[in-house]
């Protein structure tokens, strides 16, 4: 007899920026932020002036305007934050390709997300829920959502961006891979923005993927750049293994690689091996893909590093929607189906043993949990002491899981 356990996950998705360094302290700066940002506050904020009574555009109706009694005791106005300064930049100018790389990565991940959202309404014929939301600190984001549509049982493609600050503690960490960053201060202002999705399908012939392209920045307090970073990746979990798709799907990520530089697939592709690995389990939690993070000016110059960015985001819809159109209409079986449902429960066992990035969030206060449990699928299984049959497909996946292949 076998225990069985089904579970079904029904976390409303919001917003989130993939497992990585900076997700850390993205939420932790940003809960200092909160208390230490002062400028633009109101009297009923902390008994300042506006921003518009200093500049003598506002007061009372009627009120002459009054010119800004200089700061008591010596002290000085407040240098505006660097979102504050992006706001004024995106609405006077615009983003062009002079745009501080804040901005150009903002623009890029949303005009992304428009076209993944669209492509991925059209292969399975139901439309995402948009739901979108602002941060006080300044930034937001835009979270797509689609559950139990025609092809994908749960499908999330959400956009964020973060600014906020970090404390001192958290520089020291992060000064390990970017020594740009000034041991001596007490905080910094950063700026995070990512485009993060995970699509689990109906189906099990075709494959769940993850994808997730993300831009780090902290700024000095004359708002010019401190130290920057870029990090980011995509990886394919089957159930059912076809080498022409697993083929298929490495050849387009190494293509985008390589038009950057020779040794990336590579490095990125053991990186990616490395990091999504269910150590309890001995085993991978798919067939890989490339991941990689901290690629600031030690790797190559910013722009560089940014197209190679855009050429990966560019090759995911050319690498995975063949495989979906391929394989969504095969048909399965229930004992196909429940095999599926067992190598969902693998891909939670990573997520919130092993990620990093859930581990954090889920010990930390007042966080936002449905964005922590965004990528885990609809439905998983847990059967005790289950055993593939030999010489089956299911026992073929686990060992190219077990010992991960060379694909291209």
């Amino acid at each position: 007899m076998y225990e069985v356990t089904t579970i079904r996950c029904v976390p409303q998705f919001s917003h989130t920026i993939e497992p990585s360094a900076f997700e850390d302290t993205a939420e932790m700066g940003d809960r200092r932020h909160k208390t230490t940002n002062a400028a633009g506050l109101t009297r009923e904020d902390g008994g300042r002036r506006t921003e518009d009574e200093d500049s003598g555009r506002g007061g009372v109706t009627g009120d002459p305007v009054q010119p800004a009694e200089p700061p008591k005791g010596g002290q000085q106005m407040e240098a505006p934050t660097i979102a504050q300064r992006d706001a004024l930049n995106k609405r006077e100018s615009g983003v062009s390709a002079s745009s501080p790389m804040r901005l150009r990565m903002e623009q890029f991940i949303k005009e992304n997300q428009e076209k993944i959202v669209k492509a991925l309404e059209g292969v399975d014929g139901t439309r995402f829920k948009t739901d979108k939301w602002d941060r006080p600190s300044g930034g937001g984001g835009i979270t797509c959502v689609l559950q139990d549509g025609n092809v994908f049982e749960k499908a999330g493609v959400n956009t964020s961006v973060v600014y906020g600050t970090l404390p001192r503690a958290a520089i020291s960490k992060m000064r390990v891979n970017h020594k740009a960053l000034d041991p001596d201060v007490e905080s910094l202002e950063f700026f995070a923005a990512g485009l993060s999705l995970v699509l689990h399908p109906i189906n099990p012939m075709v494959p769940t993927v993850h994808l997730n392209y993300r831009y780090f920045e902290t700024a000095n307090s004359d708002g010019s750049t401190n130290a920057w970073w870029f990090g980011g990746g995509t990886d394919l979990t089957p159930s059912y293994l076809f080498d022409e798709d697993v083929i298929a799907f490495h050849r387009k990520i190494k293509d985008a690689c390589d038009a950057h530089d020779k040794n990336y697939y590579p490095r990125f592709k053991q990186w990616c091996d490395d990091y999504f690995y269910v150590k309890h389990r001995g085993e991978t939690r798919g067939v890989g893909g490339i991941f990689f993070d901290d690629l600031d000016e030690t790797e190559k110059d910013q722009e560089s590093l940014f197209s190679f960015v855009q050429s990966c985001l560019g090759a995911f819809l050319p690498s995975y929607l063949p495989i979906v159109q391929k394989r969504k209409d095969l048909p399965y079986s229930d004992r196909e189906k429940q095999w599926q449902q067992l190598r969902r429960g693998r891909y939670v066992e990573f997520n919130l043993v092993h990620d990093r990035g859930t581990a954090f969030g889920l010990n930390t206060p007042g966080a936002r949990i449905e964005s922590i449990l965004m990528s885990l699928p609809l439905t998983a299984r847990w059967q005790y002491q289950h055993e593939p049959e030999k010489g089956s497909r299911e026992e073929r996946l686990v060992n190219v899981l077990k010992k991960p292949v060379d694909w291209v």
